[in-house]
């Protein structure tokens, strides 16, 4: 088996968010953050200030988790959502908690604002979050980790639970107009698991889903992967980089623009280096084997 290279990453959704920005853009929060209004306003403002092709939407790691049950404390301006007590500690009661209605609530919300971003002509990329870190909101980890340890079996239902629920709002995603996802497991990286564990969840979970991902969404979608999990795949001898010819020099941002309904994943480096300069003229996607 190859190493887990880890990626070392200071990624914030709404980096680039202030309290001089809210005022500029005259934000009232938490309403920002609950109606599409205010996200779409945002997220245009964070795209003009960050000189990005992309808006980005949610704000958050806390959409999905929410949905599904979990106590959020909304934010201000300088703090975006967060959990703010957990639901459970039961790894059993993760898998009764109810699936995602994506009509109602700051997820029905947060997906109209993203359609509406479209039909106004701009590139949208919507963030979807990994399993533990959408259980991060509903649990202490440690009775994750130690599920993963004592119980894997237990573990891995949780994990395929939280990927069911994903797979079905990357779909909604697409419904709603938008071909740019960004996924990502901040609480997943092998920096926080270690290499045994990482193993385990490619094994277990990240790389039959993504395969799971491939064979449902629509052709037409772009995957842009967190590298720690492209890294982790990798590393696991479960996906290969491949080079992939641009013919000039462009911006990873609009190389991810290009090859929409040309690649399925990629995942070299973060999608917050979107303004980084592809001098090689080629850019590497991530082929599951």
């Amino acid at each position: 088996m190859k190493k887990i290279v880890d990626y070392k990453c200071t990624f914030d959704i709404a980096e680039g968010m202030s309290g001089d920005l809210a005022k500029e853009l005259d934000l009232e929060f938490p309403k920002t953050y609950l109606q599409k209004e205010g996200m779409i306003k945002l997220s245009k403002g964070l795209k003009e200030k960050n000189q990005s092709l992309f808006c980005e939407i949610p704000f958050c790691h806390t959409l999905e988790s929410e949905s599904m049950g979990a106590s959020i404390n909304y934010g201000d301006e300088k703090a975006g959502p967060r959990a703010k007590e957990y639901l459970t500690k039961s790894v059993s009661d993760l898998l009764d908690l109810p699936s995602i209605d994506f009509e109602k609530g700051r997820i029905y919300e947060t997906l109209l604002a993203a359609k509406e971003l479209r039909e106004q002509g701009e590139n949208v990329v919507f963030h979807i979050s990994g399993p533990l870190t959408v259980m991060d909101a509903l649990i202490d980890p440690r009775y994750i980790f130690k599920a993963m340890k004592k119980d894997r079996e237990l573990a891995k239902k949780a994990l395929w639970k939280m990927g069911d629920e994903t797979l079905r709002f990357m779909q909604k995603v697409r419904e709603y107009g938008i071909q740019m996802i960004s996924y990502a497991d901040s609480s997943g990286g092998v920096n926080i698991l270690g290499p045994i564990f990482m193993q385990q969840m490619v094994d277990d979970f990240m790389y039959d889903f993504l395969k799971k991902v491939d064979s449902t969404l629509n052709k037409d979608m772009l995957i842009i992967l967190c590298p720690k999990i492209s890294l982790a795949l990798v590393g696991t001898e479960k996906a290969v980089f491949e080079d992939v010819e641009l013919g000039e020099e462009m911006s990873y941002g609009q190389a991810c623009l290009d090859l929409i309904g040309q690649t399925r994943f990629l995942g070299q480096t973060c999608i917050k280096n979107s303004n980084l300069l592809l001098k090689d003229k080629r850019i590497k996607k991530v082929v599951l084997a």
